[in-house]
């Protein structure tokens, strides 16, 4: 009977072993999608010549992509089956190919045309994210998208790189980053890729062109294609049949403390919670220091009228006593024993809340723990998973509750209690010990350990195995890092005085290390007690005599003689220095439209045709407009009238692709003086499209030199530009402005945002094939430079009359304080020690001064007018916006009026990135208006920390920040000041001390320069 029991288990083993075969060696299903985006915008078309080309490389490498895509059985169990499709975008998206086939997604892929114009990846990301969602090939595929771009964006109207990016993570789309050259925003790509990096972004690049050549990176394709089959395999292949709990791991080391986390939103404001029980009476505590004076109480209520009393005796009249001598002053008395303690008085209504108390002294840092053995070091082992979070702990026992306690009896309200003199201060009590640290805390239950998985690629977690073995204990480690510092000694003794050293130097040494502060000094001894005068005794009090009658009026006397002259009064303090020669020719010049000498041109008319296309930049096209206004400064007046026959008068033409050109005309009747035509230049706004050169200066033409030119008038256009131009413009337009022979051409050829030179054949077509007509320079920065400016203003006018009328003065109209131009202001200000309390609080004053000159914005939804922020920095780790961009005034001045001095080191490019991640930028959104000018005014010497300089340089470019320089007094750092404004040295305003600030010429020369 035993026997046929054993074989009939034996045949019920064996059954359930067959069943487990086919689930173990089930081949599993794989769809996987794959979405390309592609970027097309000009900056990525204009990098190699000619234009497109290496649109049409990325294309080739989208291709080869595509076909190393097969469908295949990965390491026979997993089946793993492709699907593709695309878009392409700059400021607009095109799909090219749904989701599906190989041979769709290629035929789609020849088809694409470069777009041209700005770009935003922001759009283009969240259009990826709808198409993947809107036509899956399977409701199972995995999904991964392929971004390629250079990072360059040129605005974010939906909402950010990062919002979007993080919306595709969370429908979990996993994003490989491919740079489409050598020449990317690498803070750009990585803030679109997957963590982590190294899987994800890894320096994947499409093209390479820095052989002079284009070569695909088919390295970045084979990487990326593992890397997804990888991935999927860890997906798809999840077999169940094999899994056996395992054998509980051994306990794990304790883990290093995690980095401290981000500040939590706060939380919703609690339910307010009952009453509590009344405590016992506590004992009476030590007298308290004397608060602060308390507000003055309520006005009491009006007394009843009291009776009248009876008339006293009428007194008898005292006779006149002696006029008794001075007596000398005695001695204070004796301080009185303060009286006994009154009952206690009815309790009072609650006062109002006192004041913030100050902040307490910082206490003393704790003593360093003991260094640890350290233990023998192991083999590596391979990265684990990350383990989940622990269960919360079972909640504890519900305490009984209390016995409640009988009502005590009611006492009798006693009297109030006269109040008894006020008890001198105590002394301080000492120091307590600093109390012993408390004991550690019970270790943690350990968390599920994984089982080790096989090894896989690099960066990639391998499949979960069976756990190893134990390993040999390790070799001794290598030495450790050195300790923390000992504790500070105490001073030796002083060593003998030296000998008499040789004069030093006339300048100044270099500024030492600031010493340790010093420990708080203890409190003096209490002086002792002084004797006690003799106390007098009361006098007796006379009887009131009647009042008598009062006078006549007497005559008034005679008039008393002169006196002697008085002496000579002290000097007064010493005034502020007078304006210097400089200063008078430049207010005189600011201020009086004729009363200084004139250049004249001529009948002269001068076109401008400037670059607004997006590889320019927003700094750059901003540096375009004042070398407009800088060289027309130069040039004299304007003609009041624009039909008239003399005098000048100026257009402008910016330019980007077809349909964008906007212009201020030659004979526009608002253009009658130096300030219009500067205000409506600074109105011109960053089209940020593409480059559509021979177009433009066949509009220019066109539009305003055929129609509006004056006989006897001279015409010369000057053109600024990179030299290329979109391929689908007509290129024979190029030489338009060399069919009137009677119009001077100059060509300014400038390498665009990626530093590559112009072209000159192209800028010799524009410039009529003319000697010396075309100026090249590699950085748009050196157009504002002055020898550049002298060199444009001799080609403008080479012949000028100097001409000095004797006129009465007249006073040109200021320029406009930003009403029609929108500017968004954000001062820094150095808050470091080398700047000064009274340099600081004058650097306040300006700051306000320059509020209320500006005519601020209406409200929030105001798109024009001025708004105001300020930051306040000094160490690394040190900044404070004392206030947003704002359009209150009140709020300006309330925030400047509690603003305190910092006194600390100096990190300007801490405080750079600080204030863009914080005024300009907020969790992806822009709080600076879009359509504003952003204009960053620092007012520092430039003695500053270099680390992270140039990343917040950086940063303040992504944001398209304009940069401004105040560098008051001699000792400043040029280096610095010249790198924060780009280059462009007439954004720095010097003056010889801070006082230079509350100067007339140097506060409306900032004011126009910001305007």
């Amino acid at each position: 009977m035993l026997g046929l029991e054993v074989v009939a288990l034996c045949f019920l083993f064996g059954g359930l072993t067959r069943a487990q075969v086919p689930e173990c060696n089930k081949k599993h299903e794989c769809p996987i999608d794959i979405y390309f985006t592609i970027d097309t915008s000009e900056t990525i078309a204009l990098q190699e010549p000619p234009p497109g080309s290496l649109v049409e490389s990325i294309k080739t490498f989208t291709e080869r992509f595509a076909d190393r895509l097969e469908d295949v059985e990965y390491k026979g169990l997993v089946k793993i089956r492709w699907a593709l499709g695309g878009l392409h975008f700059s400021q607009t998206q095109r799909v090219f190919s749904r989701i599906g086939p190989k041979a769709d997604f290629i035929q789609g892929v020849k088809g694409i045309r470069y777009f041209g114009k700005g770009t935003y990846i922001d759009c283009a990301l969240t259009n990826m994210t709808q198409e993947m969602l809107r036509a899956p090939s399977d409701p199972r595929a995995l999904r991964f998208a392929v971004v390629i771009t250079d990072g360059h964006v040129t605005g974010n109207p939906c909402g950010g790189i990062k919002v979007s990016a993080e919306r595709a993570r969370d429908e979990g789309i996993r994003m490989f980053v491919v740079a489409a050259s050598r020449n990317v925003d690498e803070t750009g790509l990585r803030e679109i890729a997957n963590s982590p990096a190294t899987v994800y972004r890894r320096e994947f690049m499409a093209v390479d062109l820095s052989q002079g050549r284009a070569e695909i990176h088919t390295a970045t394709i084979d990487r990326i294609i593992k890397t997804m089959t990888h991935l999927a395999y860890q997906e798809c292949y999840k077999v169940t049949c094999l899994e056996t709990p395992g054998p509980i791991g051994p306990k794990g080391h304790r883990g290093q403390k995690g980095a401290k986390g981000d500040n939590g939103d706060p939380g919703l404001k609690g339910d307010r919670g009952r009453q509590g029980d009344p405590g016992i009476e506590g004992p009476i505590g030590q007298p308290g220091v004397k608060g602060e004076t308390g507000l003055p109480g309520e006005k009491g209520e009006i007394g009843s009228e009291g009776k009248k009393g009876v008339a006293g005796l009428s007194g008898r009249n005292g006779t006149d006593g002696q006029k008794g001598k001075i007596g000398r002053i005695g001695s204070p008395g004796c301080k009185g024993d303060p009286g006994d303690r009154g009952p206690d008085g009815h309790p009072g209504d609650v006062g109002e809340s006192g004041p913030l108390g100050t902040d307490g002294e910082k206490g003393d840092s704790g003593r360093p723990g003991r260094t640890g053995p350290s233990g023998p070091s192991g083999d590596p082992g391979p990265k684990g998973e990350r383990g989940s979070p622990g269960s919360p702990g079972f909640p504890g026992l519900k305490g009984s509750p209390g016995t409640a306690g009988g009502p005590g009896s009611k006492g009798e309200l006693g009297r109030r209690g006269e109040f008894g003199p006020k008890g001198s201060q105590g002394p301080n009590g000492p120091k307590g010990d600093k109390g012993e640290s408390g004991p550690e805390g019970l270790r943690g239950l350990a968390g599920e350990t994984g089982n080790k998985g096989t090894k896989g690629d690099n960066g990639l977690p391998g499949p979960r195995g069976p756990p190893g073995a134990s390993g040999e204990p390790g070799r001794n480690g290598t030495r450790g890092d050195p300790g923390d510092s000992g504790p500070r000694g105490d001073p030796g003794q002083a060593g003998p005085k030296g000998d008499l050293g040789r004069p030093g130097f006339s300048y100044p040494g270099p500024r030492g290390e600031p010493g340790d502060r010093g420990d708080k000094g203890s409190s003096g001894p209490r002086g002792g007690r002084g004797d006690c005068g003799p106390k007098g005794g009361p006098g007796v009090k006379g009887t009131s005599g009647e009042p008598g009658e009062s006078g006549s009026q007497g005559e008034p006397g005679p008039r008393g003689p002169r006196g002697e002259s008085g002496r000579d009064g002290d000097p007064g303090p010493e005034g502020d220095p007078g304006l210097t020669e400089c200063d008078v020719m430049n207010y005189i010049r600011e201020t009086c439209g004729c009363c200084d000498c004139e250049k004249r041109c001529g009948a002269l008319d001068i076109v401008f045709v400037i670059d607004s296309s997006e590889s320019v930049g927003l700094t750059n096209f901003t540096l375009e407009k004042n070398f407009v206004i800088n060289t027309i400064n130069r040039l004299g007046s304007m003609a009041k009238d624009p039909n008239s026959e003399t005098g000048t008068r100026v257009g402008v033409v910016q330019y980007s692709h077809s349909g964008t050109f906007q212009a201020i005309r030659l004979n526009d009747s608002r253009i009658d003086s130096l300030s219009a035509f500067k205000d409506a230049v600074k109105r011109l706004e960053w089209i940020a499209g593409g480059t559509f050169t021979p177009s433009a200066l066949k509009y220019a033409y066109d539009n305003l030199i055929r129609d509006s030119r004056r006989a006897k008038a001279n015409v010369t256009v000057v053109v600024i530009t990179d030299g290329r131009f979109d391929p689908r413009d007509d290129d024979s337009l190029l030489t338009y402005l060399c069919s009137d022979p009677s119009v001077d051409v100059s060509a300014i050829g400038i390498g665009d945002m990626f530093d590559q030179l112009e072209e000159n054949e192209s800028l010799k077509s524009i410039a009529c094939q003319r000697d010396g007509r075309v100026l090249g320079m590699r950085r748009f920065a050196d157009l504002v430079a002055e020898e550049f400016i002298d060199k444009i203003e001799t080609v403008l006018c080479p012949d000028p009359v100097i001409i000095c009328p004797d006129l009465p003065c007249k006073t040109e109209p200021a320029v406009a304080s930003c009403v029609q131009r929108p500017v968004d202001l954000v001062f820094m200000l150095d808050g470091s020690e080398r700047m000064g309390l009274e340099n600081h609080r004058r650097a306040k004053e300006f700051i306000e001064n320059v509020a209320r000159r500006l005519t601020l914005s209406n409200g929030p939804s105001d798109e024009r007018r001025a708004r105001i922020a300020l930051l306040q920095y000094g160490s690394q780790a040190e900044q404070k916006v004392e206030f947003a961009l704002t359009h209150n005034l009140t709020v300006i001045a309330d925030s400047l009026a509690a603003m305190n001095y910092m006194d600390s080191s100096s990190s300007l490019g801490s405080a750079i990135i600080h204030a863009v991640n914080n005024l300009v930028l907020s969790q992806g959104s822009r709080l600076a208006r879009r359509n504003a000018e952003l204009s960053f005014v620092f007012i520092t010497d430039g003695i500053t920390a270099s680390e992270s300089l140039e990343e917040g340089v950086s940063a303040m470019r992504r944001v398209e920040g304009v940069p401004t320089v105040l560098a008051m007094g001699s000792d400043t750092d040029q280096d610095v000041l010249r790198k924060v404004v780009l280059g462009d040295t007439s954004a720095i305003f010097q003056g010889d001390d801070y006082a230079a600030l509350t100067k007339p010429s140097f506060f409306d020369r900032f004011i126009r320069w910001i305007c």
